[in-house]
């Protein structure tokens, strides 16, 4: 298997890069950023890209790959509908039209979040935003594209947020953690279980392409019995 690994600089992104390079079965992982990992490996392959709104400049070397974990985000909080829309929807299609010309044959995972809002009409400006680009990845041309739904995400083996902010909370909620999974294990994940259900997604290639945080907890376990 041949990743293609968006926003591996991130907290999820960081989980997802790390099972991708401990993972036998995944051949090769082609990190595209606007700067690099900092990783160094012989599966990973780096491509710092700048303008995340047109890859035309790059599409030759996102060609060949079977899957695209697109992890790549940001906190709606404080940002205008246009805004956040820009940077959540508009890359994201940027992206993913340019792979769907390139690998008709690719499967697609996009992380989303629990309580998207799929009508793309609720109140929650994130929620719409985030169902928009839900809606749309689903009716592209790829082999299959499936939306990752995960609630609390708990990092793990080191995987830090990449904003400020994001890691001030984090810090604040990280002992929490224990308490809520054992209270709600049902909304309650992990980097590395996301990382592993992205891989077990590719290759069960399951009927459910709208997968909730108990999908993704499901799939992430069987990844690590495998």
């Amino acid at each position: 298997m041949k990743v293609i690994l968006f926003g591996a600089t991130g907290m999820v992104g960081q989980g997802v890069l790390r099972e991708c390079l401990l993972d036998a079965g995944v051949e090769s992982v082609l990190a595209v950023g606007r700067r690099e990992t900092g990783r160094r490996h012989a599966k990973l392959r780096e491509l710092v890209c700048r303008d995340f709104f047109d890859f035309s400049a790059v599409a030759s070397g996102l060609t060949g790959y079977d899957a695209c974990f697109f992890c790549l985000g940001v906190s709606s909080a404080g940002m205008r509908e246009a805004d956040y829309a820009r940077v959540t929807y508009d890359i994201t299609m940027a992206a993913a039209r340019t792979l769907a010309e390139r690998n008709p044959g690719q499967t697609f995972i996009y992380v989303s979040g629990a309580g998207t809002d799929s009508t793309e009409r609720g109140r929650f400006m994130w929620a719409r935003v985030k169902g928009k680009t839900e809606n749309e990845l689903l009716k592209m041309p790829f082999k299959a594209a499936y939306m990752f739904r995960p609630a609390m995400i708990q990092p793990l083996h080191g995987a830090v947020p990449s904003g400020k902010l994001t890691r001030g909370l984090y810090a604040v909620l990280s002992p929490l953690f224990p308490l809520a999974k054992a209270l709600f294990p049902s909304v309650v994940t992990t980097t590395e279980n996301v990382g592993r259900a992205m891989i077990e997604t590719v290759r069960r290639g399951p009927a459910k392409r709208v997968l909730e945080n108990g999908d993704i907890n499901e799939l992430g376990a069987a990844g690590s019995a495998a």
